[in-house]
């Protein structure tokens, strides 16, 4: 199985698509992907494989295209994780969250995280304990930090926007650009998904200690004066 995915990916690579992919995703010396390779295939290409072959895909096999240095190899066997998470039962969903946890070394940029850790990450731990999400705010790997953000969207869509709080505000101090992002498109959500409200007591209480593009994010549906008070706050 792998070999044949392999094959069809190569067959829709695109050696100027793979460069501008290189360049969009930040893989020079020093940038947050370095080293990072692509084929030069498109999300919905990849989208297409997964649909066709995610039932035949076992986890073991998963888990060897996880460990690719191909981005987009990376990124069909998260989707396919997260394909076989939605069909499975509670103990294979345990596997995939687990499988997930051991391999974050591999879900190495910003879009191998955010098309997965909502729907593996998040969706098993919704009825469950979410330590694990404050430990990994406080991982010393970027991803793993992004991924505790990440996960907290699928509480957010359903209304619980108290564990995306806490984490946001853990990563407040952090240094990297990702996680202000992350942390700002969250609280956006959490405008959205539990009322302005909410929103408006986070940044009453934290704004002194929000990164400049945090507050940005987190205030993109606000009224143009409500947007120019908080910016003039900083």
């Amino acid at each position: 199985m792998i070999e044949k995915l392999k094959k069809e990916l190569r067959q829709m690579a695109n050696a100027q698509k793979a460069k501008d992919l290189q360049r969009f995703f930040k893989t020079g010396s020093g940038e947050y992907a370095a080293g990072d390779k692509f084929l030069g295939v498109m999300v919905p290409r990849t989208r297409a494989l997964v649909k066709k072959y995610w039932n035949e895909l076992c986890l073991a096999d998963a888990k060897i295209l996880l460990a690719s240095e191909f981005h987009e190899e990376r990124l069909l066997a998260l989707l396919a994780l997260v394909k076989k998470f939605e069909n499975g039962d509670e103990k294979s969903r345990k596997q995939i969250f687990n499988l997930y946890l051991k391999n974050t070394k591999f879900i190495n940029n910003w879009d191998l995280v955010d098309l997965s850790a909502p729907n593996i990450v998040g969706a098993y731990l919704e009825d469950k304990d979410k330590n694990i999400l404050f430990m990994l705010a406080k991982s010393k790997n970027l991803w793993e930090r992004r991924i505790a953000m990440l996960a907290t969207f699928w509480f957010i869509k359903k209304g619980d926007c108290e564990v995306a709080r806490g984490i946001a505000a853990m990563l407040l101090g952090d240094r990297e650009d990702l996680i202000h992002k992350a942390a700002g498109w969250m609280l956006r959500e959490i405008g959205k998904n539990c009322g302005q409200a909410i929103l408006e007591e986070f940044l009453q209480k934290n704004y002194k200690n929000m990164p400049r593009t945090t507050l940005r994010y987190a205030i993109e549906r606000f009224d143009e004066k409500k947007r120019k008070y908080y910016l003039d706050l900083k």
